[in-house]
C-alpha cells in the first residue's frame, strides 16, 4: 500500500460521480460504462462500502499514516476500533463573530462583543473517528468562546486534483478524521477550512439583537476610520498644491 494510490483513489471514493473510476473498500476499480448507467444491486452495495474499511485495513492505513507524517501528529487505534488523531482547520471568516467576554453586566449576564478573527489562522483539534463535521464546528467555536449559532458556519475540504484546487462543503454527518486518514497527512493534498454558510445573502433574522448592535458599532467604527483616511489624504493633496503654487508664483 502506498500513499500515491491511496490518496488518488481516496478522493474518488469521497466525490460522488466525479471521476471515471471510483474506489471501493475492496481496493478494486470499476469503470463506469459510457452512456446511461443502470445501477445494479451489487454496484449499489459497492457504493455503500466506499467509505468503510475493515479493522485490519484501518490498522494498516494508520500505520502507514504514522510512518509518513512529519509533524508528529499521529493517529492511535483503540481496542474498541475507534481511532483518534489530529486535524488542522484554517479559519476563513469574512464577517465578525460574537465572542463571550470575561466581564459581566447588570444581572450577572456575561457580556458579548463582536470582532473579526484573523483570517488564515489555523487551529489543531484532537478528535476521534466518531466525531462529525457538526461536532468539529462546535469544538472550534468553543475554542474561541464564540457565542454564535454553529448553524451559521460550514466546514469545507480543500483538495488538489490534476493541478487544480477544489473546495467542497462537507455534510454535517461526515467524519473529518476518516477523510484525513484516507488522504494522508499532506495538507497540500487535503485541508479543512471553516467558513460562513454560503447562502447568497446574509440571513439577518438568524442574528440576535445584541449581535446586530455589535455589527452596527463595527460598521460605524469602520465608517469613521474611512472618513478620517479620506480627510487626511485630501489635506495632503491641498498642502502639496499650495506648495506647488508658491513655487510657481515665487516669493512675494
Amino acid at each position: 500500500m502506498t500513499w500515491n494510490s491511496t490518496m488518488s483513489s481516496g478522493y474518488s471514493s469521497l466525490e460522488e460521480d466525479s471521476e471515471e473510476y471510483f474506489f471501493t473498500a475492496r481496493t478494486s476499480f470499476f469503470k463506469k460504462p459510457s452512456g446511461k448507467v443502470t445501477v445494479s444491486k451489487d454496484v449499489e452495495k459497492e457504493r455503500e462500502l466506499r467509505t468503510e474499511f475493515s479493522r485490519e485495513e484501518i490498522r494498516q492505513r494508520i500505520e502507514l499514516y504514522n510512518s509518513v507524517t512529519k509533524d508528529h501528529l499521529k493517529m492511535t487505534l483503540n481496542a474498541s476500533g475507534v481511532y483518534t488523531g489530529f486535524i488542522k482547520v484554517q479559519m476563513d471568516l469574512r464577517r465578525p463573530v460574537t465572542v463571550r467576554g470575561g466581564q459581566k453586566g447588570a444581572g450577572g449576564a456575561v457580556l458579548e462583543e463582536a470582532f473579526y478573527l484573523p483570517r488564515g489562522v489555523s487551529n489543531t483539534l484532537h478528535i476521534s473517528s466518531n466525531n462529525t463535521v457538526r461536532q468539529v464546528i462546535i469544538a472550534l467555536l468553543n475554542k474561541f468562546t464564540v457565542a454564535d449559532n454553529p448553524a451559521k458556519y460550514a466546514l469545507y475540504k480543500r483538495y488538489r486534483r490534476e493541478e487544480q484546487v477544489y473546495v467542497c462543503k462537507l455534510a454535517d454527518g461526515e467524519q473529518p478524521l476518516f477523510l484525513r486518514l484516507v488522504a494522508g497527512p499532506d495538507t497540500d493534498t487535503l485541508s479543512f477550512v471553516l467558513r460562513e454558510q454560503q447562502t447568497g445573502e446574509v440571513m439577518w433574522d438568524a442574528f440576535s439583537i445584541p449581535e446586530l448592535r455589535n455589527f452596527l458599532r463595527i460598521l460605524d467604527k469602520e465608517e469613521d476610520e474611512q472618513r478620517e483616511a479620506v480627510i487626511r489624504r485630501y489635506e495632503a493633496y491641498r498642502q502639496r498644491l499650495q506648495e506647488a503654487l508658491q513655487e510657481v508664483r515665487g516669493p512675494s
